[in-house]
């Protein structure tokens, strides 16, 4: 962000500004939220005020700055109308020549319901920091007090900060990383404390469900029980839990003291769909060390103005969701068989991602700001996730480590290690001292196993690392006699869309693109439910001819189906174990 160049150094007080917030909502079913900034005791003759573009945890430019619609500087203590300009798409300067005590008002649309940006309406308000709040550069380490006004007595106000003593719904932040790092839901939510390990908790609910709050508490319990086991402690006084009941949306941001979760109202009945949340919780949880103080150098000062690159979100986030898996089972909540499904079902994205030739684990990490969270119909082909090779090559690591170690160490060792080497301490770590760290626990030089699964693209080898602890991959083909025609379309509005070709697959060399409206085969219609059955009638090697609307232009082209692949792939249990392979699998998983 471009600062101001006038030279203010003869306005320098040694008196510090004081910054307070109040955020107000009279109106919630207008989506706006208005908040007052007010800066007293300023001593410089321009005030500048930057707006975050991003928030910590989810690496993606989100413009927030778009959301304000309203904008007004004043002298507190008369009112009058201070000049101001906003000079960039994210940067505001005001003049306040013997001016002292200032006053912003400003309005924020909130109507997007996720766990990054902010939402109103009759029922609650939640909101992120970093998409309400603007920062002053160079006062970041002032500490900041947040007011809120509820629209109604009734609503609640819950928060990771801590309340000023005496004072209804005044809250105070150390500094403004702290500000941002602390969302609030203020409304008609549940709220339910409960206690672990000596510290308290809170499960904060809104929306309506099929949740079972008794049941999921204690399952929560056991998930910040077996983390804290690995680390040793937890790192907080107080953690909130907050949780969004939406339609469909799913996802979660961590937070030092607090998460924030959103998921299906109906999600929490099927056992699969239960342990999928639990999975959640555990992954945004495992974050209160892993990210939120075990950090890159990177990420050690965050810029809230621009993208903030690092090579290692492989870590943050892959092994983050290597543990997200693991956690539920060490804690009870499901077993070995539920764990090797979501392993199998995880190997099986990446297998048939075509992109993980492409583009490497590292790659991935450094391009999350134009690539993970801006996919299109042919992102598939060209990028693989940090989320999901981060968790297979971290699975790996783990295995490795434990091979060598008869199971005396493992991939936990080198969390504890980070955590009591830098998390604890709140150093950031380079990559090279996470290597180093890996290697050391491992007791081996791990350059090979770096350049050939986080620099470069080859395949992962899941087979070679598995069979030690008697297991395997087993390619399935669901349909033996399908040729291979490489397209996924779905139906919308009564059409039949070509969403995706696989590069260098039969659909692409014949002519097929994404968007395509997909009509008939041979001359006769076909629909996403019937594509399947209707290939089977083919072999491998066949032409077919695919008649499809190709921006609104009728063609028909002439395709020849390739063999058969894997549809999906399972972790499975290799016929007649050894005794070692038996005991490692016990060490790893252990028993049924």
């Amino acid at each position: 962000m471009t600062r101001a160049t006038r030279n203010d150094s003869s306005d320098i007080s040694k008196t510090s500004p004081i910054i307070a917030y109040t955020v107000a909502m009279s109106q919630p079913n207008s989506h706006i939220f208005e908040v007052k900034l007010q800066v007293s005791q300023w001593q410089k003759s321009i005030l500048e005020l930057g707006m975050p573009v991003w928030t910590p945890g989810s690496y993606l430019v989100r413009e927030y700055a778009r959301h304000i619609q309203y904008f007004r500087a004043s002298s507190s203590q008369d009112k009058t109308k201070l000049s101001s300009q906003k000079i960039s798409k994210n940067h505001w300067i005001i003049e306040t020549v013997n001016v002292n005590d200032i006053t912003i008002d400003y309005q924020v649309y909130a109507n997007e319901l996720t766990v990054r940006t902010n939402h109103l309406d009759g029922t609650h308000g939640y909101f992120n920091g970093a998409a309400l709040f603007y920062f002053i550069p160079g006062l970041e380490k002032q500490s900041i007090t947040v007011q809120i006004i509820p629209p109604i007595a009734q609503w609640k106000v819950s928060t990771a900060l801590p309340e000023i003593p005496g004072k209804i719904n005044l809250f105070q932040a150390d500094d403004y990383d702290t500000l941002v790092d602390s969302p609030f839901e203020i409304g008609t939510q549940n709220i339910y404390p409960f206690e672990v390990l000596g510290k308290s908790h809170q499960l904060v609910i809104w929306g309506h469900g099929n949740i079972r709050p008794i049941t999921l508490i204690k399952d929560i319990k056991k998930i910040i029980e077996i983390e804290a086991k690995l680390y040793g402690e937890l790192p907080y006084d107080h953690y909130l839990f907050i949780l969004h009941l939406s339609g469909s949306s799913f996802g979660g941001l961590e937070h030092k003291s607090s998460c924030s979760l959103i998921y299906p109202r109906f999600g929490f009945r099927a056992k699969d769909k239960y342990n999928h949340f639990i999975q959640l919780v555990a992954h945004e949880f495992f974050h209160l060390w892993n990210a939120k103080r075990i950090r890159p150098k990177a990420l050690e000062t965050f810029d809230y103005g621009r993208e903030n690159y690092t090579k290692s979100l492989w870590f943050l986030e892959g092994t983050t969701s290597y543990y997200d898996m693991i956690m539920p089972l060490r804690a009870g909540v499901y077993n070995i068989a539920n764990f090797l499904d979501i392993l199998s079902k995880d190997i099986t994205r990446y297998l048939n991602t075509p992109g993980r030739k492409i583009h490497s684990l590292s790659e991935s990490s450094f391009d999350a700001w134009i690539k993970l969270y801006r996919s299109d119909a042919h992102s598939d082909n060209v990028q693989i996730s940090y989320y999901l090779k981060g968790e297979l090559v971290s699975l790996l690591l783990d295995l490795l480590i434990r091979a060598r170690h008869n199971n005396q160490r493992s991939l936990d060792n080198v969390m504890s290690q980070m955590w009591q080497e830098f998390g604890k301490l709140e150093i950031s770590f380079t990559p090279q001292q996470l290597q180093d760290v890996i290697e050391s626990v491992a007791g081996i030089d791990l350059q090979n196993f770096f350049a050939r699964y986080l620099d470069a693209t080859e395949d992962l080898p899941f087979d070679d690392y598995l069979e030690l602890f008697g297991l395997k991959l087993k390619p399935i083909l669901d349909y033996e006699t399908i040729p291979f025609l490489g397209i996924r379309i779905k139906s919308e509005n009564n059409k039949e869309i070509i969403k995706f070709v696989e590069a260098g697959s039969p659909a692409e060399m014949g002519g097929l693109d994404a968007n395509d409206e997909l009509l008939a085969i041979d001359g006769i219609y076909v629909n996403s439910s019937q594509l399947s059955d209707r290939l089977k009638d083919y072999q491998s090697g066949d032409i077919i001819s695919i008649t499809v609307f190709h921006q609104d232009q009728l063609k028909t082209l002439s395709i020849t189906l390739a063999d058969p692949q894997p549809s999906r792939y399972e972790v499975i249990r290799i016929d007649h174990p050894s005794d070692s392979q038996k005991q490692n699998l016990i060490d790893w998983l252990g028993k049924e």
